[in-house]
């Protein structure tokens, strides 16, 4: 069931739409068209992640007088409700990432499956859409020089370099408090693994799978850089001035 509702709603709607970008341009080779595609989806992405980005870079900005109410506060229910009020007064919702994460994660996992089970240069014809033409010949060799279907050491190397500074943007690691407690000290653990450990595990799966997969994951990673420096850099501070 749910495999079922993941394939008709996410994973065969995104592989029709590389196979007709491959079909439309035809002169893309299978590398430069999985750059193309993953831009293109994190695009229509954009606003999504926009608003997570937004939310998370407010919240670091009152992280000090976060700070002083978990100093102040011993009692963790009190310590809550002082943490929400502060929330409340500062027009920040926290939880509003979460949604845009969750619309996402099939989105990115479907692309991923894409070019882990798709079979390229093969294209399965059940599961195109009857105006989606399979391209007669797909060019696998990326820019000429790698065949996207082999293991790219290069690649899988760019793959893992680009999470690190991508995680290294997206989750800076916070400073221990003395009352920080639990719930600090797993965040602290989890950017730690974020930024030196997820960027290993990214290279091994990029590398013992496909230069397909390593393309995806670089593209996807060096458009999240952009994406949050573009927020950081136009879109925080007109908001900003706006609420002076």
């Amino acid at each position: 069931m749910i495999g079922s509702f993941f394939n008709t709603f996410f994973y065969n709607p995104l592989y029709n739409g590389l196979i007709l970008l491959l079909d439309v341009l035809p002169w893309l080779d299978l590398g430069l068209a999985i750059v193309v595609f993953t831009i293109l989806v994190k695009l229509i992405l954009f606003p999504l992640s926009q608003k997570q980005i937004k939310t998370q870079i407010k919240i670091k900005e009152i992280e000090p007088k976060i700070n002083e109410i978990k100093e102040k506060y011993l009692d963790k229910q009190e310590r809550a409700v002082k943490t929400m009020e502060l929330y409340k007064s500062e027009k920040i919702n926290p939880f509003a990432g979460f949604l845009p994460i969750l619309i996402q994660i099939p989105i990115i996992f479907a692309l991923y499956f894409i070019f882990l089970r798709s079979g390229f240069p093969e294209i399965n014809s059940e599961i195109l859409y009857s105006f989606v033409k399979a391209p007669l010949d797909v060019n696998m060799m990326f820019l000429g020089l790698l065949d996207v279907s082999q293991k790219s050491v290069i690649l899988a190397v760019l793959a893992g370099i680009s999470q690190y500074f991508q995680a290294k943007l997206a989750s800076p690691i916070t400073k221990k408090t003395e009352k920080g407690g639990l719930g600090e000290d797993f965040a602290r653990s989890m950017s730690i693994q974020m930024r030196y450990v997820f960027p290993v595990m990214i290279f091994f799966i990029a590398y013992t799978i496909s230069a397909a997969v390593a393309i995806y994951w670089t593209t996807s990673n060096i458009f999240m850089i952009g994406q949050e420096l573009y927020v950081k850099r136009f879109t925080v501070p007109k908001n900003h001035e706006n609420n002076k």
